[in-house]
């Protein structure tokens, strides 16, 4: 004879716990980028980014990111996760499109007009943003380097890079995790 375990309340499965919100991410790296000592121990160097991972909240990726004058991404998304980023000093420039695109089975897309938005995140400034932003982040001065931080969760799995011309986007490129850690 068996006998089936019965599972009572104390005995079930607990979910797993879901990860900081794009509200407490755009808080960590409120606080974080209020760390002077913090941002001022990033190594800047004049001819391109410079970066340091850091520990972010209930298991996000984060990093402390170097923008020389002139530097920025290019478009990308950062696929399945959520994510915030505040301007330490500097300042910081954001194109964001407000469609939301597929996000596979498509190599070129025809935007449609009306759909460009811009920032400018000056120190103290910051923004979060739901799964499947596609931006490209600027630091347009010609002299004053600008150091930003960023929070994602999950921790990201790809970056996917966009070439743009006009209101045509094509999709050039997939990173993983290893081509930027």
């Amino acid at each position: 004879m068996s006998v089936s375990p019965s599972l009572t309340p104390s005995a079930a499965v607990a979910a797993p716990a879901p990860g900081p919100t794009q509200a407490e991410l755009l808080d960590f790296v409120r606080r974080t980028a209020g760390d002077a000592e913090l941002i001022a121990s990033l190594p800047l160097d004049p001819e391109g980014r410079t970066w340091v991972r850091l520990e972010g909240p209930g298991g996000s990726e984060a990093w402390l990111i170097g923008w020389p004058p002139g530097t920025g991404t290019g478009w990308h998304d950062h696929a399945e996760s959520v994510g915030a980023f505040l301007t330490a000093s500097g300042e910081l420039k954001e194109h964001s499109l407000t469609a939301r695109l597929p996000t596979d089975g498509w190599k070129t897309l025809e935007l449609t007009e009306g759909i460009d938005r811009e920032r400018r995140l000056r120190a103290g400034k910051g923004r979060s943003f739901g799964r499947h932003h596609v931006h490209e982040v600027l630091n347009e001065s010609t002299e004053e380097h600008a150091i930003s931080v960023h929070a994602y969760y999950p921790p990201l799995p790809q970056i996917r890079r966009y070439s743009r011309s006009g209101q045509v986007l094509r999709l050039e490129q997939v990173e993983r995790p290893a081509d930027w850690q």
